[in-house]
Formats: C-alpha cells, structure tokens, sequence
C-alpha cells in the first residue's frame, strides 16, 4: 500500500529558512549531518562531487548537470508514520516534544535540533530532495509470497518548484496550504538496516570544495569528540583508486603558540576551574559568568595560533551549542583601538562550549551565524569574552613575541650571518653587540615582517654595521672613568675603530652593488623608458664615476642649473630641462653633477640606443652654450664653483655621419667628452666595488689575524 504524506508549508517559509539561509554547499551538509547526529548515527557517510560547480552556468542560464549529492547514515531512521509525524511537521520544537525529548534514544546524545527547519536547508542549494529512510522496530511481511523481515521504509521526492506553485495558485492570506510530496518506489518496503539517505538533485549554481577543504569546513561546524560518532567524504566523481577518493573529518584542531592557552574545564571533583598558560589555576578570570542569580558555565579553551589566520575557518573562537557551531567571534564585539588589537584579530583563537545558548530563550541565529548578543543573558556573555580576550592579550605578549623573534632569526639565518661578519674570537664582544641590537629592532616588527627576508637582511646588515660603533663607544666610556689607560686598551680602540669603518664601508659597497644589479636588470628591459635610468643616475651618480657623491643637496649645482636653463633659453630660444632634484617627474635633457668644480654633464640614452646626428647636435649646442656661459662675467659668482665642464655619454654606439662624427671625435681628443658603452659602465662600476668590499673584508680579516697573534706572543 502507497502512502499518502502531507507537508504543511508556505512559500515564504521554504524561501526565507531553505534558500536565504543555506547559500554554501558545506553549510546544508552540515545541517543534513547534525540531522544524522540526534537520529543516533555512528557514521554518516557524504558523496559528492568534490572541486567543482553543480551546475553550469551560460549567459545568465543556469543548466543542471545531473549531479548528486547524497548523505547517508545509520542512524534509527523513520518509519512512515514518523516521517509524516516529525520529518514534514515544519517548525515543530523537538525537545519539548514527549515523543522524541531533547536526547536521543540509543546514545542519549544531546540533540543539535531545536528549530525543526534544518531540513529546509537543501532548498538553498538545489531543488529536489529525495528522502529514503527506514526505522522503527524490525518486522516482518509477505513480499512474493516470501516472509521478508527488516526495517519498514518511507520513501519521499520534495520538489521546491511544485511547493512555490502551491501557493502562487492560492489567492487568500491562508498560505499555510497542504502539499503532497512524490512517493517514492521504496515506500511501505522493508530494508535489512536502519538509517536515512538524503539525495540531492537539480541543482543552483553552486559550488563543492575540494575534498581537503569540504572537511574543515565540516569539521569547523562541529565540536564534537566521540567514539560513536564519524564522519566520511566520498568524491563520487572518483574510482576507490584515486588519492582523494575518501577522506574522513576529524577534529578541527589549530596549532597553538606554546605557553598561551586558558583552558575552562570541570576538575576530578566536578566544579569548574580556569587554568593558566603556567598549568596553575586562575582565580581572576572564571570558566562562566553570573546572571540574575545564575551561573551559566563554560568549557573550551582560548590561546593564540601559532600561524597567522589563514582562512576565516580558524578565525577568532569557535562558539559551540550541543556540539553544533553557534558562532564565531574575535574580540566578542569589543571596540576599535585597544592595545594588542592587530595580534588578536589575528591570532585568537579557540572553542567554547555553552549548551545553555538555546535552552530556555534561544540565543542562536537560524542561521547559525552569530549569537544574539542584544539579548541580556548575550550582553553578559558578550562582556565575559571581552574580559577574558583582554586578559589573553596580557599573557600572550611575551610568547608572541618569542614567536615572532624565532621566525624573524629563522628567515635571515642571523646567527650565521653575524658570525661570519664577525668570526676571530676576539670579535666576541662586537658579535654579542650585533646581537642585542638585532634583537631590539627584531621586537619592533610585526610577525609578516619577520616573515620578509628583505626587511630581515636589511636590520641583520644595519645590527653588523652598528656594533663595532657601539662596542667602540662603550669602551671609550669606560677608559674615559678609569684614572690611567693601558696602552693596550687603546690599541684595542684603534682595532675596533677599524673594524667599524671598514664595517660602515662595507655596508655602503653592498648597498652600491644592489643598485648596479638594478640599473643592469632595468638595462636588460627592453621596455625601460630613458627617464627611469636619469633618475637612478640622479640617486646614485656614483654609478658614473664612484668618486662622485649624492648631488641632492648641492645648493651651488641647483643654482647653476636654473641659471644655465635661462641662459640657454636665451641664447637658443629654446627651453632646456636639467635634472631637477626636487622633481623627478620632470623628464631631464642632461643630469649634472660636480666634482671639484668641474660641472658634470651626463647623457644617457636606452640601452641598444645608438646616438643619432640630431641627438649630437643638441650636445654640440649644449657644449657651447656652457663654454660661453661660464667665461661670460654675469656668471663670474658661478664660475668660482665651476670653472670647467665635462660631458659623459653612456650610449650603446654611434649612428653618426661624416660631420658630426668628426665633432664627437674632437670633443673626445679635448678631453672634453667621454663615451662610455653600457657593458664597460656596468662591469668597470662594478668591479670598483667588488675590489672595494674585498678588500675592506681583507683588511678586517688581516686585523682580526694580527690581534690573534699579539694574543699568541
């Protein structure tokens, strides 16, 4: 005999609790499987299609794929007066119900459902639900003239088309109109096991996560540690061959930085207690919270990560009704701008359990997104938490910074590197200095920063560059209060002294040797634009001529330029643009510099660039303009600072014809201009510094050498 089922349910209803709520293909699993759960279930097994869209999508069209997801228990499943009497009851308050009661019957598990909506969650993601299930006591009837024993099954086919239907045809305020369900083929038959499958087909355009991620993001939801109780995935998409074919989900643990965690849990003689990060119990801070005359207890524990957060899973704490995610929350709604606030809005981390958030009013969003913290007893709750993360805040600080100090040394590899800046034995003073200075400027970082090998090299170079100077400077202190001073105190002064300025140079040819393999990477480019190359040379005119220093700051040079464009302009009637220092957006004609005062013209032109007539002509014109400019006697205050000029043009090769190579030829035979390809300007710029840093390394080598035997005589 075929069953005839009825589902009172209204449009609203389906649309408001089914597809607002449950838009994730994780977070309807999720629902189906605390389902599994109060229905006394020792494994729920999962298949779905893992890593991929339900549904294809094409030009606003959404077009089913005949996928299915399908969740499958063995719990005490329903017979078909059950699944009439609870499963398509919308809305029915389970625990107070006399006929279930608020545990399960086998395990006496605390059941998640309240609600009785959660079965409206598929409708979120697709839109038919098939629903086999077979429970009660097992029986017996004649199939085939055959006594067949098992479990009597109910069989049903939800369509949300069919229900919105219903009620667009209904033209009066009654949208609470009855709808029939498809019966399925299995109905009123007998299975050998109890248990419930729920299949999902016709889908939205919805998406699976990988296997891996799907089983955190279950995982996440529940907060529950039982030997009667797991939970499978199945890529239904994959053979039993394949890697990720199965994956069971187990406990969402995070990684925890040591000597961080406060844990509320009940002691051997049943009251609760608070233990510290030390494993001494804390009596400022309780595992609960008082509230008119009640005490509402909490378990669980808070600490920091030892990681950053690296997906909203594991952001902040994980707050646990009946072993069903309620909420999750950071800093428990507390303001902006408190101390410590950018370490814990991203390390916190935690799970508390509070059964009581739903017992008597319920505190939980149906969408079990947050917590009703305007409710009162969610106002004592929230204020609890705001005390216990600032409390963690306190006792986080130390270990977070010991943290973050073992990264920030692990990614630059210090140690190493400041004893081999510094390896005789009589460096020991000055590699204990580079250590305390990097370790001070380690605890001003954050732990990205400490992450960044640049930022970790640059203060591990600026620590080995600044301790001989201090060491020096603590010595001298020292000397300068004592009434006489051995000669070998000050020999040791003058060996430090060294050691510091070949130290300091040598940072300085390091510094010089990344700006060449800059312009060398900028010469490689084929589209680097003139003006990049100008302002490098702008920064660093040492990479001309390594005598030269930065010009940014050479007031006379700035003068001669702003009286060399009006002169020009004059002369010529056309606008010449120098260097500007204080603009670099200004794209230069030429870059000056100085060096005892001769005024140096520099030219640069792309690499590959060969110099063309019109290109000469311009420094043909340039080259008489300032001969005239500086002999003529308006210009005779200039003319004390620069009494000659040069021209250098770094410039790949010449396009010239007869003319103007013969005075590019004669500008060189006059010493008046020096042409300079760009592979010599790079390797003979290079080398200077390269012979300059071996040699400073040398040199402080060679002392450290002569202090070991002064030591041995």
């Amino acid at each position: 005999m075929t069953n005839k089922y009825t589902m009172r349910i209204s449009r609203l209803t389906v649309d408001k609790l089914g597809v607002k709520l449950y838009d994730k293909v994780s977070a309807v699993i999720a629902e189906l499987i605390s389902n599994s759960y109060d229905a006394d279930a020792k494994k729920v097994s999962i298949y779905a299609p893992m890593d991929q869209y339900l549904a294809s999508k094409a030009g606003g069209k959404i077009s089913d794929k005949g996928l299915e997801v399908k969740i499958v228990d063995d719990g005490i499943g329903m017979t078909p007066e059950e699944m009439q009497a609870f499963f398509l009851v919308i809305g029915a308050e389970r625990r107070t119900d006399i006929r279930r009661g608020s545990e399960s019957p086998i395990y006496k598990r605390k059941v998640m459902g309240r609600k009785g909506v959660g079965k409206l969650a598929p409708f979120g993601i697709c839109k038919t639900i098939e629903v086999v299930s077979a429970g009660g006591e097992k029986t017996s009837k004649e199939e085939d003239g055959k006594t067949k024993e098992g479990f009597l099954t109910s069989h049903i086919l939800l369509d949300y088309d069919d229900i919105v239907a219903k009620d667009v045809v209904s033209n009066d305020d009654d949208l609470d109109k009855p709808y029939e369900p498809s019966v399925g083929h299995l109905d009123g038959t007998l299975s050998k096991k109890s248990g419930t499958e729920i299949i999902l087909k016709n889908f939205n355009y919805r998406r699976v996560s990988n296997i891996e991620t799907l089983s955190r993001q279950i995982a996440q939801r529940f907060g529950i540690s039982s030997r009667t109780w797991e939970v499978v995935l199945y890529d239904n998409t994959k053979t039993t061959a394949d890697v990720d074919y199965l994956r069971k989900v187990g406990r969402f643990d995070v990684t925890t930085m040591p000597n961080t965690r406060i844990l509320f849990q009940k002691s051997g003689r049943g009251d609760l207690e608070t233990i510290g990060p030390d494993g001494n119990v804390m009596t400022d801070i309780e595992a609960g919270f008082w509230h008119e005359s009640r005490f509402y207890e909490l378990t669980g524990w808070v600490a920091y990560s030892k990681e950053p957060y690296k997906d909203d899973l594991m952001a902040g704490i994980r707050i646990y009704c009946r072993g069903k995610i309620a909420s999750q929350t950071s800093v428990f709604n507390r303001r902006a701008g408190f101390t410590g606030e950018h370490s814990i809005r991203s390390y916190l981390v935690g799970e508390l359990h509070a059964d009581w958030l739903d017992e008597e009013n319920d505190l939980i969003q149906t969408d079990r997104r947050d917590v009703l913290w305007s409710d009162e007893l969610g106002a004592a709750f929230q204020e609890w938490g705001q005390s216990v993360v600032k409390r963690i805040g306190t006792l986080s600080r130390n270990p977070q910074r010991k943290a973050t100090m073992e990264v920030f040394f692990e990614t630059g590899d210090v140690k190493r590197r400041i004893h081999d800046a510094y390896p005789s034995e009589q460096e020991n003073e000055i590699r204990d200095k580079a250590m305390k200075v990097v370790e001070m400027l380690g605890r001003t970082i954050s732990r990205g920063e400490a992450e960044d090998t640049e930022i970790v090299g640059d203060l591990t170079d600026l620590s080995i560059t600044l301790a001989p100077h201090i060491t020096l400077d603590e010595s001298m202190r020292e000397a300068a209060n004592q009434k006489e001073t051995p000669m070998s105190t000050l020999i040791g002064f003058l060996r430090t002294a060294r050691i510091a300025e070949l130290s300091s140079f040598g940072r300085i040819a390091e510094d010089r040797l990344k700006v060449i393999d800059r312009l060398e990477a900028l010469k490689n480019k084929e589209d680097t634009e003139e003006k990049i190359l100008q302002n490098l040379i702008e920064d660093a005119p040492w990479l001309i001529n390594p005598e030269w220093a930065p010009i940014t700051s050479n007031q006379s040079l700035n003068t001669l330029r702003k009286e060399f464009e009006k002169y020009y302009e004059k002369k010529t009637g056309t606008k010449i643009t120098l260097s500007d220092f204080k603009n670099s957006s200004r794209k230069p004609d030429f870059v000056l510099s100085n060096q005892e005062g001769t005024a140096q013209i520099i030219e640069i032109k792309k690499p590959s660039h060969k110099l063309t007539d019109a290109e000469m002509d311009r420094i043909v014109t340039y080259h008489d303009c300032m001969e005239s400019f500086l002999k003529d006697e308006a210009n005779k205050d200039i003319s004390k600072f620069f009494h000659d000029f040069h021209i250098t043009l770094v410039c790949e090769g010449l396009a010239l014809k007869v003319a103007r190579n013969a005075a590019f030829n004669g500008y060189i035979a006059s010493g008046k201009l020096t042409h300079i390809n760009w592979a010599v300007f790079l390797s003979r710029t290079e080398k200077v510094h390269q012979d300059f840093l071996k040699e400073a390394r040398r040199q402080k080598g060679f002392i450290s050498s002569r202090e070991d035997l002064d030591n041995d005589t």
